[in-house]
C-alpha cells in the first residue's frame, strides 16, 4: 500500500524515483487495465530499474476504460470537456482528498498562502458543464482564499472588469484565472494597467475562437491587461496535479510530478533533456488510478526538469486544458 504521505513529502529525485518505482510496481498489482498494458509490452516490474524504464499508458484509455488502481468506491468522476459528438475522457478518484491535497499544496508551493489571493475564475465553458475538475479545483481555491470578493464569472464581464479595477486600485492580491476565449473576449471590451493582479490562462479556445500560438495570446493579453507576464496553467482531466508557468511558457512541476518526452516514432523510447517528443507525465498523485501517462502533447523538458508546450499531435482530438496548437 502506497501512503500518500510518502507521495507529497517528496524532497529531491532520490525521494521521487524511489516512491515512483513503488508506485508502478503497486499499479501494476493492482490496475487490471495498466497490467494488460504492460503484459502487451511483455515488461515485468522485475525489468523496471528506473523510472525511464517505466511504460506509459496512452491517455486515450481513459476514454475506453475505467482506469483504476483501487478497489475503494468512486466518489467522484471528472470528465474532459471533448467537442460536440466526441467521446471524452473520465478519470474516477475513489479519493478526492489526494486531488485537494496535491492541487492545494501545488499552488502553496508556486504561489504561496491561498488566503493572500482574491481569486476571480473565468471558465464560462467549464461552469456550463458537469464534470469538470478544474472548476472542482478553483471551486475549493475560492473556499480556501475566504476573501469575499473571490468567485467564478460566466458572461457578466461588466461586473469583473469593475471588480478587476476596484481590487487593483486598493492593492488587492488577485489571481484571475481564465480560459483563454474568455480572456479574449473581456479585453476586446475593456482595458486594463493592472498593477497588483497576475492573469492566469489555461490555454484553450474551445472551438469559439481560431487557436493563437502562446506567443501571440500572451502578447495579445499583456497589452489588454497592461500585465509584464501572463501565467498558465497545465492540467487536464487524466491528472490530479498542475504544472504552473509564471511566464514565457516555461512550466515547473510540483515535487510529486515530473515530465519526460518519448521520441515521436517510438513511444518506448525516452528522449535527453532538450529534444522535441511526445509529453510523458508522471504524476504520483494519481496513485489510485494511473500515474504514468503518455499525452498527446508534444514539447520539450529542459536540464532544469521544467517543460515547454511545443503542440498537439496531429491526430489527436482538441480537447483539455492547455490546446497550443502550432
Amino acid at each position: 500500500m502506497i501512503h500518500t504521505k510518502d507521495i507529497f513529502s517528496i524532497k529531491n529525485q532520490t525521494e521521487f524515483d524511489t516512491v515512483a518505482l513503488q508506485v508502478f510496481k503497486f499499479q501494476f498489482e493492482n490496475n487490471a487495465v495498466y497490467r494488460s498494458f504492460c503484459d502487451l509490452l511483455y515488461i515485468h516490474p522485475s525489468d523496471i530499474k528506473r523510472i525511464e524504464d517505466i511504460p506509459f499508458l496512452p491517455i486515450s484509455f481513459f476514454k475506453s476504460h475505467e482506469i483504476l488502481s483501487a478497489s475503494e468506491e468512486i466518489e467522484q468522476t471528472f470528465s474532459s470537456s471533448g467537442t460536440t459528438g466526441s467521446i471524452t475522457s473520465k478519470h474516477q478518484v475513489t479519493n478526492v482528498s489526494v486531488y485537494e491535497e496535491s492541487f492545494r499544496s501545488g499552488f502553496k508551493h508556486f504561489y504561496g498562502n491561498i488566503e493572500d489571493y482574491t481569486i476571480l475564475a473565468l471558465l464560462p465553458n467549464y461552469l456550463e458543464r458537469e464534470g469538470s475538475s478544474l472548476v472542482y479545483m478553483f471551486n475549493d481555491l475560492i473556499k480556501k482564499s475566504k476573501k469575499p470578493q473571490s468567485g467564478f464569472y460566466l458572461d457578466n464581464l461588466s461586473e469583473l472588469k469593475s471588480k478587476l479595477q476596484t481590487l487593483d486600485v486598493q492593492g488587492e492580491k488577485v489571481l484571475l484565472i481564465g480560459v483563454s476565449f474568455a480572456l479574449l473576449d473581456l479585453i476586446e471590451n475593456h482595458s486594463f494597467q493592472l498593477q497588483n493582479t497576475i492573469i492566469m490562462e489555461t490555454g484553450g479556445m474551445k472551438g469559439r475562437r481560431k487557436e493563437l500560438i502562446r506567443e501571440e495570446l500572451h502578447d495579445i493579453l499583456k497589452q489588454g491587461f497592461g500585465v509584464q507576464n501572463i501565467h498558465s496553467e497545465y492540467g487536464m482531466t487524466e491528472l490530479l496535479s498542475q504544472a504552473y508557468s509564471t511566464g514565457n511558457g516555461v512550466f515547473n512541476c510540483p515535487n510529486w510530478m515530473q515530465v519526460l518526452t518519448r521520441d515521436t516514432e517510438d513511444a518506448l523510447t525516452i528522449q535527453n533533456p532538450g529534444k522535441t517528443g511526445g509529453l510523458n507525465i508522471i504524476d504520483l498523485a494519481n496513485v489510485n488510478s494511473c500515474a504514468f501517462i503518455a499525452t498527446q502533447d508534444l514539447g520539450k523538458v529542459n536540464k532544469d526538469g521544467s517543460f515547454e508546450i511545443i503542440g498537439r499531435f496531429d491526430n489527436s482530438d482538441i480537447r483539455g486544458c492547455n490546446l497550443m496548437v502550432l
